[in-house]
């Protein structure tokens, strides 16, 4: 935890507040009883890798990355436009994405199992036609398998750049394979059990990604136009800039995250010295409104993020 004076308490509390009313919603106070203070048998203990990440403060950079790597997969997006609702209500989508992620890492098997049920119920709905043509559903386990690297990737590489206490290798590995038991019990079929056999994965994906009209809209809904009141934007776009920071150099070219005209050869050299340290800035002032992660009376807000295509 950073501590800084007394004096800023009062700050601190407010932007606490403001992150949970934005992530966890009017019922963070339920989900935490159901969650951290349940009793019940946990698949993962405290400091395993899986709750290692999914607990820090980087997985809101995380989950920004993920969201403009997953909308590169033509079919993911079309799934996400149509059935996801991130325009007409992102806060709410945001919040049963939270909760998933939450129950799952840090919940009681019962409660974790009845989530896991309940998104696979929701999957069975969601299918449609993109843009392209062709068909697409949410139980596909090729694009499930899609939104699970993309996401898992993210978080990982957030966690890396942002921690303290990045993992170590063989921590990395585990942290892949813990997330994986999860991916697996939603649909997706053998998923990767090393960070080699993750990027692997990432790499095959690569000929399917394209740059839609969908792609372009999520890029500037969560960069240009972020559903925040004017005040607490400045704190959302530090994040994004991590965010955007941390893509693939394929993934900022296709979504045209660049600077205008010949300022583009600067790119790396401006994200470098301006975007890296604007992350970390917005991933420490998370840290430190959220207080203890280790207290689970600050867990309304912590690790539940925005991340991933769940509905």
């Amino acid at each position: 935890m950073v501590h800084l004076p007394s004096a800023l308490e009062p700050a601190r509390r407010r932007l606490a507040r403001a992150l949970r009313d934005r992530v966890a919603g009017p019922d963070a106070e339920r989900r935490a009883q159901a969650i951290w203070l349940a009793p019940g048998p946990r698949r993962f203990a405290p400091d395993d890798p899986i709750c290692r990440v999914q607990g820090h403060a980087a997985m809101y950079v995380g989950g920004i990355r993920a969201l403009l790597l997953q909308s590169l997969h033509p079919l993911a997006m079309a799934g996400v436009g149509e059935h996801s609702g991130y325009r007409g209500d992102p806060w709410g989508r945001l919040q049963r994405t939270s909760e998933f992620l939450a129950a799952t890492t840090f919940g009681p098997v019962e409660l974790a199992d009845r989530v896991v049920e309940r998104i696979n119920r929701v999957h069975t709905t969601v299918a449609g036609t993109a843009p392209d043509g062709r068909p697409y559903a949410a139980t596909d386990p090729h694009l499930l398998r899609w939104v699970h690297v993309a996401e898992i990737d993210s978080f990982l590489v957030a966690h890396q750049r942002y921690a303290r206490r990045p993992l170590t290798p063989a921590e990395a590995d585990r942290y892949v394979a813990q997330a994986g038991s999860v991916a697996a019990r939603l649909g997706v079929v053998d998923p990767p059990t090393t960070t080699a056999q993750l990027r692997a994965e990432l790499d095959r994906f690569r000929p399917e990604l394209q740059t839609t009209a969908g792609a372009r809209d999520v890029a500037r809904f969560l960069l240009a136009e972020p559903p925040l009141p004017w005040p607490a934007r400045p704190g959302f776009w530090m994040l994004a800039a991590g965010a955007v920071e941390l893509l693939p150099p394929y993934a900022r070219g296709m979504l045209d995250l660049h600077l205008p005209g010949p300022l583009r050869r600067a790119d790396d050299l401006v994200l470098g010295l301006v975007a890296a340290p604007l992350g970390r800035l917005g991933t420490a002032a998370v840290r430190w409104a959220l207080g203890d992660p280790t207290d689970p009376r600050n867990q309304a807000g912590s690790s539940q993020v925005p991340a991933g295509s769940r509905s």
